[in-house]
């Protein structure tokens, strides 16, 4: 009879958030898949667990997955975690998952807590629907057009970034995205958590640099402000446009006759004028 897989959510920051069964899971269980050994082995050690683990993470899938299958088949149980949260959710887990599914291996999910869950929870954004995504891609072209998919959806979605780029990501953002809310959580559950909210720029302004910790963004819903302001991005720089191209202005004459027309700044004018630009990119 072969043993169970147990998929178990582990804490995100704060060691105090893990369940009493996902601990007597850990305990009882003959081996601990953990996505970095290191970093679960504090886990364990805090609540004394003497399990021992081995290593499960995105890089050594191929070899590892027919090595646990292999236990679990003969009557062993495997407890999986990754470095926080909830296996499965953009971290290791859904191959192993699947495999064992294919294999008639019992599969028991320890609930617990998940990232894009508490941040969502914490933003006052409707819920019902809830989309979660994983990371944007690295390189910048490639990112842009993650997000202009992304925002597609009117209804609230959350996904993870690297404090490395949630600067760069929130500026693409801000000409996607125009005035649609959002909320930035940061450190989420640990002693420096923070929740960041408004649109995308002005959260990117908020944000001390360098940027630590772990990223969770929460894109709030569609709402009629929000397509007002992007619609306004679209008349300002077609207005721009036909200065340029009709009334033969130069760019920095058409900016400024833009901006007496709309009451704004040069800055706000050329900062409509690109939001645009990056959309139609």
């Amino acid at each position: 009879m072969p043993g169970t897989l147990f998929v178990v959510a582990t804490p995100i920051g704060n060691l105090e958030d893990i369940t009493l069964r996902a601990l007597r899971v850990l305990r009882e269980v003959d081996l601990v898949a953990a996505e970095d050994t290191r970093r679960t082995a504090r886990l364990l050690a805090k609540h004394a667990i003497p399990t021992p683990t081995l290593s499960f993470h995105e890089h050594n899938t191929r070899t590892r997955i027919p090595h646990l299958i292999s236990r679990l088949e003969s009557g062993q149980s495997v407890a999986l975690v990754t470095d926080a949260g909830t296996p499965g959710i953009s971290d290791p887990g859904v191959e192993l998952v699947d495999a064992c599914v294919k294999r008639d291996i019992p599969v028991d999910p320890i609930p617990g807590v998940s990232a894009a869950i508490t941040a969502a929870v914490a933003s006052g954004f409707p819920l019902v629907p809830l989309t979660i995504w994983g990371f944007p891609p690295h390189r910048s072209k490639d990112r842009i057009s993650w997000l202009k998919e992304r925002s597609e959806a009117p209804t609230t979605l959350t996904f993870f970034e690297s404090p490395h780029r949630i600067i760069e990501t929130l500026r693409d953002g801000e000409a996607i995205w125009g005035n649609r809310p959002i909320m930035v959580a940061r450190e989420l559950t640990k002693v420096h958590q923070e929740f960041l909210r408004g649109s995308a720029g002005h959260v990117a302004d908020r944000l001390k640099t360098p940027v630590k910790g772990e990223i969770t963004v929460v894109i709030g819903p569609l709402t009629n402000i929000a397509v007002a302001v992007q619609s306004s991005d679209v008349d300002i720089a077609g207005e721009f446009e036909r200065k340029v191209a009709i009334g033969g202005a130069s760019r920095r004459g058409a900016i400024l006759e833009t901006a007496r027309k709309f009451g704004l700044s040069s800055k706000q004018v050329y900062a409509a004028i690109e939001r645009v630009k990056k959309i139609g990119e």
